[in-house]
């Protein structure tokens, strides 16, 4: 009897992290073949062997080579290279994961040539549609076959968008399937150690997003905020190739580089940035994935955007949204003690990846 094949779709480094767990899984069971398929979308520096080796994945089983583009060009690229691989050696099922071009793309492309599409982190929403994360994750939703969700409240936005509860599956988040599976190593991690780091006694800062770094007159203002946050905490920024490219452009790299107390990194692999995130006092970003690891763990997490696909980081967990202006009283906040403690949300315990491939099996295998 050949087995099904399952195609695991990934577009950059935050996509193998999801997969992984749930490849792990499905190469367990006696009925199923996943296969990696890397689009290529984003060029990522991390993307080695040491990477694949640390999640113990395979090369891909298929790469696109897309490359790098407007939204228009990448997903139009995707669909392209996508749609010959699936005329080519045709899967039974595909995974796609998170919010990216690449996650549209293939689920249309899935959805055209009748191939059952599954989506990995349904239902997040933030609400706000200038966000092309936002696009893609309703058109995902909306022609997907199966939507596993990470949280109830991404169940309650399907639902109030007239999507069938049938399709839908709460199995948890999956990203903590992932740091759990690397703990060893994350805790093994040098990291902090060679940085001279404290525990407890620093905050960690990671800034991307362009409504954060694509104006000199926002970068500013967020700059001056962490000169008067590093005179009370020690602030590792963990900088962003973007962010990087801006702080030069616009002059500031030397005036961040100047104040006491902040350290400007490099992109740092995941396992040595989680050996910095576990440590801190308290965590500063735009990421969406902090939001939710910040909440697991119990560390006090400030958010720099106006909204969040991830509002049970907010409701339940330990995340805040704030603004540049906001932030030097947040943090004394925190440094005094005043934060609330949050809750772990429910299923965001390490077994996400258990619950996708029953959910899967209960429908491949009819």
């Amino acid at each position: 009897m050949s087995k099904t094949v399952v195609h695991l779709i990934a577009a950059a480094r935050p996509n193998f992290m999801k997969i992984a767990p749930l490849y792990h899984a499905l190469t367990a069971t006696d009925w199923c073949d996943p296969q990696v398929v890397h689009t290529g979308q984003h060029y990522d520096f991390n993307m080695s062997d040491a990477f694949f080796r640390d999640l113990a994945l395979p090369a891909p089983a298929h790469n696109l080579g897309v490359g790098s583009g407007s939204h228009a060009e990448q997903t139009a690229g995707v669909m392209l290279a996508y749609e010959k691989l699936c005329l080519n050696s045709r899967p039974d099922w595909i995974v796609v994961v998170g919010d990216v071009n690449s996650t549209v793309a293939c689920a249309m492309v899935g959805s055209k040539l009748w191939i059952p599409v599954v989506h990995l982190e349904a239902g997040l929403r933030s609400g706000d549609r200038r966000m092309p994360e936002e696009i893609n994750r309703l058109v995902t939703d909306a022609i997907a076959d199966v939507l596993w969700t990470p949280s109830a409240d991404a169940d309650e936005n399907l639902d109030r968008e007239g999507i069938p509860g049938s399709k839908i599956d709460l199995i948890g988040n999956i990203m903590i399937d992932s740091f759990e599976l690397l703990r060893d190593r994350i805790e093994g991690s040098a990291a902090r150690r060679e940085l001279g780091l404290i525990d407890s006694k620093y905050a960690l800062l990671t800034l991307h997003r362009p409504s954060n770094v694509d104006e000199a007159e926002t970068l500013t203002a967020i700059i001056d905020a962490l000169e008067v946050i590093a005179g009370k905490i020690r602030l590792v920024f963990v900088s962003h190739p973007r962010t990087m490219k801006n702080l030069d452009e616009f002059g500031l790299t030397e005036r961040l580089t100047g104040i006491t107390n902040i350290d400007l990194l490099e992109p740092l692999p995941y396992i040595d940035f989680m050996n910095i995130v576990t440590g801190a006092q308290l965590v500063i970003t735009d990421s969406g994935g902090l939001q939710e690891e910040t909440t697991y763990l119990g560390i006090p997490c400030l958010t720099m955007r106006e909204n969040t696909e991830r509002p049970v980081t907010v409701t339940r967990g330990t995340n805040l949204l704030v603004t540049a202006a906001d932030l030097p009283a947040q943090v004394d906040d925190i440094l005094k003690g005043n934060w609330k403690k949050g809750q772990c949300p429910p299923l965001w315990d390490g077994k996400t990846a258990e619950r996708a491939v029953r959910s899967l099996a209960s429908r491949a295998l009819k």
